[in-house]
């Protein structure tokens, strides 16, 4: 197996701007409200006609020159989204197209706000596999076209955005994707879910004047459940790289909810100069949390070359996944 590493680096947010101030009009919440319990304070907000394709192809074509590698050289194509342009044909199809990327084949995957982790584990097999020598990552999500606006418990949450990577192989060893951590725990299924609209309650008038066509969550289980398992497979991962807090440069978690990073952080004793959140800006965009992530520790210079950065990621299912990493450039 090859040793392979992020070659590349592509984020991409809708213009349109969703302030807490703007939610004080449209239903019962405050700023305060918001902040205290979420930490959001605005998040970007697709215009009609704009789908997770279309997102995904701004931030694929950021990481595309960023790597130096043209589309037509991409093997593989792994889009992790909650929400797909349709049920079919995948959305990865619909970016290849739009991209020309037409020697790489691809699929979507579904791991809601593990996607990143998952579909990044993906293609760096792909690649460490010899079958590729670039693949693209892409997490993309309009988490806006499945969220209730009356419901405040969720709608304050959440944004639209994408981020993409391209995996290459690693010229130098110590500067490669070091190791994976993944696990699934079905028994929390229905405590983040979108109940219908599948194949176990098709749309109906029913379904819809019940509203199950929305993102429905029951809070206090997602809390306890992500804190607890982020810090297992943190400890996990390190456990098998005989790491611990210290060693770690950059701890960049899933931006789900601005207490849970920190509680996350604390139990395992990373440092806050350390952690890196974003959700007061971006809110959360599910599959696109973690790129958004790093893109501004990028940009504020905590994310340099050589630094030992663990990604973490807890999601709907549940799904939980980790990534220990080298930054590459």
């Amino acid at each position: 197996m090859r040793r392979v590493k992020i070659a590349s680096l592509g984020t991409y947010v809708p213009p349109r701007v969703l302030t807490n101030a703007d939610l004080e009009q449209m239903l019962d919440t405050t700023d305060e409200w918001i902040l205290k319990r979420t930490g959001v304070r605005e998040r970007h907000i697709v215009e009609k006609g704009v789908a997770s394709s279309d997102l995904g192809k701004e931030a694929a074509l950021i990481a595309l020159a960023d790597s130096g590698i043209r589309a037509d050289q991409l093997g593989f194509i792994v889009v992790a989204t909650t929400t797909p342009d349709m049920f079919f044909p995948s959305t990865a199809c619909l970016l290849q197209h739009k991209l020309s990327a037409t020697n790489a084949w691809g699929f979507d995957l579904g791991a809601a706000c593990s996607g990143f982790t998952y579909a990044l584990t993906t293609g760096a097999y792909m690649v460490a596999s010899g079958a590729h020598d670039h693949a693209l990552i892409v997490g993309a999500d309009v988490m806006s076209s499945i969220i209730d606006y009356k419901d405040r418990a969720t709608c304050v949450l959440f944004g639209d955005g994408a981020g993409a990577v391209v995996v290459s192989p690693a010229d130098e060893e110590e500067l490669a994707i070091l190791d994976f951590a993944h696990e699934i725990d079905g028994s929390g299924g229905p405590a983040l879910c979108m109940p219908a609209g599948g194949s176990l309650r098709p749309a109906s008038h029913e379904t819809i004047d019940e509203r199950l066509h929305y993102v429905h969550q029951d809070g206090p289980a997602v809390f306890k459940f992500a804190v607890r398992k982020m810090v297992e497979i943190c400890r996990r991962i390190m456990d098998q790289n005989n790491l611990n807090a210290d060693d770690i440069d950059l701890f960049v978690s899933h931006q789900a909810n601005r207490r849970i990073i920190l509680n996350a952080a604390g139990h395992l004793g990373v440092g806050p100069d350390k952690i890196v959140i974003n959700i007061e800006q971006f809110g959360n965009t599910t599959a696109a949390t973690i790129p958004l992530a790093l893109a501004d520790a990028r940009a504020d210079g905590r994310l340099r070359k050589g630094a030992l950065v663990l990604l973490v990621s807890v999601g709907a299912g549940f799904t939980v996944g980790a990534v220990l990493l080298r930054w590459a450039y």
